[in-house]
C-alpha cells in the first residue's frame, strides 16, 4: 500500500459539532482534515466518523496516527 500525503505536521483542532463526518486518509483533500473527493483513483477512500458530543477535537493530518481520525501525536516522529 502507498504512504498518504503528510498534509501538516500538526494535528487540526476544532470545536466540532455531533453528526457524522469523513476523515482525509489520503492526504490530497483541499479541505483538511476532511475528505473532499481528492482520492478518487488511488487507493485510499475516507474514513467515516462520528461525534456524539460538540466539543473540542484534535484530528490527524499527518495521516499515520494509530487511532485515525484522531491525532495521537506520531507527527512528532517525522
Amino acid at each position: 500500500m502507498a504512504e498518504p500525503e503528510i498534509a501538516a505536521k500538526q494535528p487540526s483542532v476544532a470545536e466540532l459539532e455531533p453528526g457524522s463526518y469523513m476523515w482525509c486518509r489520503c492526504g490530497r483533500s483541499k479541505n483538511q482534515p476532511f475528505c473532499d473527493g481528492s482520492h478518487k483513483g488511488s487507493e485510499f477512500s475516507p474514513v467515516p466518523f462520528t461525534i456524539e458530543e460538540k466539543k473540542t477535537y484534535a484530528l490527524c493530518q499527518c495521516k499515520r496516527t494509530g487511532n485515525q481520525p484522531y491525532c495521537d501525536g506520531t507527527h512528532k516522529t517525522l
